[in-house]
């Protein structure tokens, strides 16, 4: 796949992103409780101590993760490209550790926060993709040239 064709998919990624992020955001900000779905947990988490770090709802900081990540795709060169990579794998990360709270801590699973812990680890997937072909794509550009 072309890297325009992964800038796209990432471009979706984030878009479910922000949507999931942003509801939860908004869930957050307006008092009220989440739609759970099946899980059942989804406030508990919401309301445990680990929905906020250092006072800043961490559903906030996926919004404002994802759409920074968003805007990486839309620049260009190699620094916005690891830019966009550095924040997809601290969000990755993050919500690795949100997720091992939710189930060895909370004892609760909060089914938006899976979802959104999914799209940061197919964003990884995609961005480790984009990296390895322009990586490879610049070994052969100066490899030809030598």
């Amino acid at each position: 796949m072309t890297d325009t064709g992964l800038r796209r998919v990432c471009g979706g990624l984030c878009v479910a992103g922000i949507g999931i992020a942003g509801y939860l955001t908004y869930v957050h900000y307006a008092g009220l409780q989440p739609i759970c779905g099946v899980s059942h947990g989804c406030e508990t988490v919401q309301t445990s101590r680990y929905a906020s770090l250092l006072g800043v709802p961490v559903a906030l900081l996926g919004l404002i993760s994802y759409i920074l990540i968003f805007v990486s795709l839309r620049l260009r060169g190699d620094g916005a490209l690891l830019a966009g990579y550095a924040l997809v794998l601290i969000a990755f990360a993050f919500s690795l550790y949100l997720t091992y709270r939710e189930v060895f801590t909370i004892h609760a699973i909060c089914s938006w926060c899976v979802s959104s812990a999914i799209v940061f680890a197919f964003l990884a997937s995609v961005e480790t993709l984009r990296l390895r072909q322009i990586g490879r794509a610049d070994a052969a550009t100066s490899h030809a040239t030598a």
